[in-house]
């Protein structure tokens, strides 16, 4: 089995695929080289992870982990970009919201931070990053499976 982590991304990306302007232009990865031809579309990576731990015994410990995980929205551009990031940012917004248990395996999801950026210069691409904050409970010699 997998890292929990990595059965939370997997659930992110399922969330995110079939939207109405990314639809499956979505790719799990930070390293994605998109073409022109690739947008609009959606690219999610996990960032860092704190882990605490909640329950201390003798055995297996219990720890509760908040995992950074970004899903980010390549735009090409054009005279409309702003609208297009602002649609996106409602599909993405209100798909992540639907299950904020990622599919059971969370106790939350936070949209923390939203940033947008625009390279108009040279190829008018506008990005907008979402960073939510993603809690969950493992055992720390069983970290594929949830509490």
């Amino acid at each position: 089995m997998a890292h929990l982590r990595k059965t939370i991304r997997e659930q992110v990306v399922t969330t995110v695929t079939g939207l109405t302007t990314t639809a499956s232009r979505v790719y799990e990865t930070r390293i994605h080289n998109l073409s022109s031809a690739d947008l609009p579309a959606l690219v999610v990576y996990t960032n860092d992870e704190a882990v605490e731990y909640v329950a201390i015994g003798s055995s297996a410990r219990t720890q509760e982990r908040v995992l950074s995980v970004t899903i980010e929205a390549h735009v090409k551009g054009t005279a409309n970009i702003d609208d297009t990031i602002d649609t996106i940012s409602e599909e993405v917004e209100e798909a992540m919201a639907g299950d904020i248990t990622r599919g059971g395996h969370a106790r939350n999801t936070e949209l923390k931070t939203m940033e947008i950026e625009f390279d108009t210069a040279s190829q008018k691409v506008g990005l907008a990053r979402f960073n939510y904050d993603i809690t969950y409970l493992t055992v720390e010699n069983a970290v594929q499976t949830g509490v």
